[in-house]
């Protein structure tokens, strides 16, 4: 959910600081007040367009932060956040957004402290807050967002066979563009073949061995240290061998310690590690020796070393980090070869392929389009018992299949098998009968269109896995009985996601849990700002009262706010 949102210098606001909890939070006041800037801010922390007309007047820039908190590590907001690598707290599963607009048009983005383009923003809002209002596109009168609502419905129950139908489309997708690759026309696999013969030959006749580089120059610093490496050799062994030296004290030591030896258990014990210490030296001074007899200054072989490197050096730069990936490079580019040089034979092996690929991911997008329309059937049936509810008892809800059926032939340009399946799905409905069932964002009526957007937010609300569902006046143009209804429906869908909703309704308001009054006021210096209040138990029925009758409050009035918020309250149960 939104749990905070701090705005400052956007539009007609100087600053305000809002805090939001679960439930139905209604925001109220007088036309102009600035309802809608609020709801414009929180659109920009969902991905909006920003524009310079946002920042106020005489400010370097406008902000807007938001913090969320979600407490479902399944959610799909976190799948983004994983998939744009931002971190997030899983313990508070907490997320803040930060937009800034700065005067001359530049607009920044972060989530939780990560610079974020616009694109990767309105992923991520998108599953974090939906916007309804008048007069904004929303997802549910997007025709292209409707399987993904209906897949939402009963995710459950999709969910293994949508991610089996995913895995055979992406290795479908796979195997053609491997087809396509190696379909080029001729020139171009002329050129290729010839390139990789070129490239072949030269790094084969470099005659690589695996590890040649760090082998050479493990032995170029060996040549190049040579006097160093003979002194401290040389030092070390005549420190211990040489004359009167250290093994000539350690053997004095030892004699004399033998003689101890039937005197004290103690000293016999201490004897044996002194002479296990005279051996292990003595075997050290006899390798050192060695190593200085094989030790030899050879600068023809330091010249040979160098050439080597260099011409490593030169193929790592054109084809790889070290010798062990060239050698790499190089089975690939023979891989490679083979398959451009026999082509027909692999082009008929990768066409076996596809059209067997094809045929499973056909016959997994025939189930997926199957449990599909036994989905869509509940959805209608839920969809419609809602729209009799809002008072559309003739309305008609469906939802239509385009769907490709025919003989797998993957050449076939009419096959359209796509990522999401078979299936591109639209819903459909008709308020009047004998009128035609048409596409839901093609009704005209505003009053319909609200009605029509709370039947289907009520049922799909549950499942949609939104954190925070926003109505910006979607009840404009009803009154009376189904003003009572669309106040039930979205203090309903209030139970499953949090709702926030600037209405001018007074059914809708005694329905909140929490009441913000938006106020515009004109300063001293003649700006004009836009404050927000948290408002009372009494307060609330004054702006409920104020709502019913305008800006004169009586009596009458205020005891008809006092019944309609306790029949609400009722209503809520």
């Amino acid at each position: 959910m939104l749990a905070q949102l701090s705005i400052k210098n956007f539009a007609i606001i100087d600053e305000i600081s809002l805090s939001f909890n679960e439930g139905l939070t209604v925001l109220t006041g007088e036309t102009g007040a600035g309802k809608s800037i609020i709801i414009d801010a929180i659109q920009l922390l969902a991905g909006a367009r920003a524009s310079v007309e946002f920042v106020r007047h005489n400010a370097d820039q406008a902000s807007i932060e938001g913090l969320f908190f979600i407490d479902d590590h399944q959610h799909m907001a976190y799948k983004v956040l994983e998939q744009f690598e931002i971190p997030v707290d899983e313990d508070e599963g907490s997320v803040v957004i930060e937009r800034r607009i700065t005067s001359k048009g530049k607009s920044i983005c972060k989530v939780n402290g990560k610079l974020i383009t616009l694109a990767v923003l309105k992923e991520l809002g998108a599953h974090l807050i939906d916007i309804h209002s008048q007069h904004e596109t929303q997802s549910l009168m997007n025709p292209e967002r409707h399987i993904e609502l209906l897949d939402f419905f009963d995710r459950d129950g999709l969910d293994q066979t949508k991610e089996h139908y995913h895995e055979l489309y992406s290795h479908l997708q796979s195997l053609k563009k491997k087809y396509e690759e190696l379909s080029n026309n001729e020139q171009e696999i002329a050129q290729r073949i010839d390139l990789l013969k070129f490239q072949h030959n030269e790094l084969s006749e470099a005659q690589l061995q695996l590890g040649e580089d760090d082998q050479l120059e493990e032995e170029r610093s060996h040549l190049m240290n040579y006097e160093r490496i003979f002194e401290g050799l040389n030092t070390t062994y005549e420190s211990l061998s040489a004359e009167n030296h250290a093994m000539d004290f350690l053997g004095h030591a030892m004699s004399a310690l033998e003689q101890l030896e039937d005197v004290d258990h103690d000293f016999e014990e201490l004897s044996k590690q002194l002479k296990a210490n005279y051996y292990s030296l003595e075997e050290l001074s006899f390798d050192l020796r060695n190593r200085l007899d094989q030790l030899e200054f050879q600068p023809n072989r330091l010249d040979e070393i160098e050439t080597r490197l260099f011409e490593i050096n030169r193929l790592k730069r054109k084809y790889g980090k070290d010798v062990n990936e060239l050698m790499t490079h190089m089975a690939q580019m023979e891989e490679e070869l083979e398959q451009l040089e026999n082509k027909d034979s692999h082009l008929q092996s990768l066409e076996h392929e596809i059209k067997e690929a094809e045929k499973d991911a056909l016959t997994e997008a025939e189930h997926l389009h199957k449990l599909r329309k036994e989905i869509a059937e509940k959805l209608i049936l839920a969809i419609q018992h809602e729209l009799q509810d809002l008072y559309l008892e003739k309305a008609q809800f469906d939802v239509e299949f385009n769907t490709h059926k025919g003989e797998v032939n993957w050449r076939d340009r009419h096959v359209r098998l796509l990522r999401q399946g078979l299936d591109v799905i639209q819903f459909l409905i008709t308020t009047n009968p004998g009128e035609p069932m048409k596409p839901l964002h093609k009704v005209a009526s505003g009053g319909e269109i609200s009605r029509i957007m709370l039947a289907i937010k009520s049922i799909l609300s549950q499942h949609q896995g939104i954190t925070s569902v926003i109505f910006d006046e979607v009840d404009t143009g009803v009154s009376g009985r189904v003003a009572q209804a669309i106040a039930q429906k979205i203090h309903r869908i209030s139970n499953e996601s949090q709702v926030l909703c600037i209405t001018h309704l007074p059914q809708v308001a005694a329905m909140a849990d929490h009441h913000y009054l938006i106020q515009k006021d004109v300063s001293e210096k003649g700006y004009t700002n836009t404050s927000v209040h948290p408002l009372s138990a009494n307060e609330t029925v004054e702006e409920v009262g104020r709502m019913i009758s305008g800006n004169e409050v009586t009596e009458t009035t205020t005891n008809h706010a006092k019944e309609l918020i306790e029949q609400a309250e009722v209503m809520k149960g």
